[in-house]
């Protein structure tokens, strides 16, 4: 369980030969760690008169983003809980057509669910921008740079989590549904990364 590890005992099996976690839960971990910093900038924020006018706003977007970071460690729990059948899928023995069949088809549904993971992790990804592209307007101008900080964190959980997308979906035999799963990858990439890149400047024109 990522909870349960200190960070170097995560980074530790992160970067032994074990295959989990792997690149999904890092994914995950980096959404985790934007949502941190976008946490730390409302708490900055709170509290102070200068921003008194927003302190209501502020804590709504405090308490959602408490549930996303139990989210985002969840996925990456996740993330590794669909990878294991997966990789024990291709082990199956497919002598027959009898086996065959049921390889193709127990590899399909846990193709699917390791497709859905990442996915989800994006979505999330997703909504933590729109909190800081509003934390980077009207939170603390003291932690102006966190905000920049979280959202580059955040840019990198879309972009690890649509491989692992795409590396799944590439082995599905059902190519209309790996294409509907890839067309949503698709938009939340074009739209995240755009997103993430505008907040970013803006944090940098208020700093430089």
């Amino acid at each position: 369980m990522v909870e349960q590890k200190t960070i170097e005992g995560f980074l530790e099996v992160l970067s032994s030969k074990e295959p989990i976690p792997g690149g999904g839960g890092a994914s995950a971990l980096a959404g985790a760690l934007g949502n941190a910093l976008g946490q730390m900038v409302a708490n900055l924020t709170i509290g102070k008169k200068k921003y008194a006018g927003v302190e209501e706003e502020i804590k709504e977007l405090l308490g959602r983003m408490q549930e996303l970071q139990a989210v985002f460690v969840t996925l990456a729990d996740r993330d590794a809980e669909v990878f294991a059948p997966l990789a024990q899928c291709y082990g199956l023995p497919s002598a027959t057509e009898e086996e065959k069949a049921y390889k193709e088809t127990v590899m399909e549904e846990r193709l699917l669910d390791a497709s859905l993971v990442p996915l989800e992790i994006m979505e999330h990804a997703s909504a933590m921008l729109g909190i800081l592209e509003i934390l980077g307007d009207k939170g603390s101008r003291l932690a102006v740079s966190d905000v920049g900080v979280g959202v580059q964190f955040i840019r990198t959980a879309l972009l690890g989590a649509v491989m692992n997308v795409y590396i799944n979906t590439r082995s599905m035999k059902d190519r209309e549904k790996a294409e509907e799963l890839n067309a949503r990858a698709g938009k939340l990439i074009e739209e995240g990364t755009a997103w993430a890149d505008r907040i970013y400047a803006r944090v940098l024109d208020q700093l430089r």
